[in-house]
């Protein structure tokens, strides 16, 4: 049986599941005319590659039994993960998309790898908050179970967004 607190959690984890990519998606349709700073994708892929290291090391910290530096490291992941969606939406919205330039397998990989990155990046959505919210509510054999299912998915997508990052930069203009 469902705690009222646990169906509240599932409520907000539905509507964030669903409005954020929405929103998202939605924001990709507005320009913004201004010059930022800094040129924002080698930041966020950055952020991508931090976030997964920092995945990894939570789950080292947990299997040698410190939870207070797993759930610390899970949610400098999770901050992470939200700077880097701010930063990725805030270049698309003050740029143009860049045309992935390669040619033949290369660019078959690229749209692999690419279209399975935002896929599974939408996908991890739930899978994160409900790991997450298993773990704040004091259900650690749910909160394991659903990890084991979370973390690889969600490292994929923090080392494929570097992966994207690195193979389209030849061609930022």
């Amino acid at each position: 049986m469902k705690t009222s607190e646990e169906k509240k959690y599932n409520r907000i984890i539905t509507v964030l599941s669903i409005v954020l990519p929405l929103a998202i998606a939605g924001l990709f349709g507005v320009k913004i005319d201004i010059e930022l700073p800094v040129f924002l994708p080698p930041i966020y892929a950055t952020t991508n590659a931090i976030t997964a290291v920092v995945l990894v090391l939570a789950v080292v910290s947990i299997k040698k039994g410190n939870r207070a530096l797993h759930e610390k490291l899970i949610k400098t992941a999770m901050v992470l993960s939200v700077l880097f969606l701010i930063l990725y939406v805030l270049y698309h919205m003050t740029s143009n998309s860049t045309k992935f330039g390669g040619q033949g397998v290369e660019k078959t990989i690229y749209f692999i790898v690419l279209i399975s990155h935002i896929v599974l990046s939408i996908a991890v959505i739930p899978f994160v908050l409900i790991t997450y919210m298993r773990a704040r509510l004091g259900k650690f054999p749910q909160h394991k179970k659903i990890a084991k299912i979370t973390f690889p998915l969600w490292l994929y997508v923090a080392i494929t967004g570097v992966v994207v990052y690195l193979m389209i930069s030849p061609y930022y203009t």
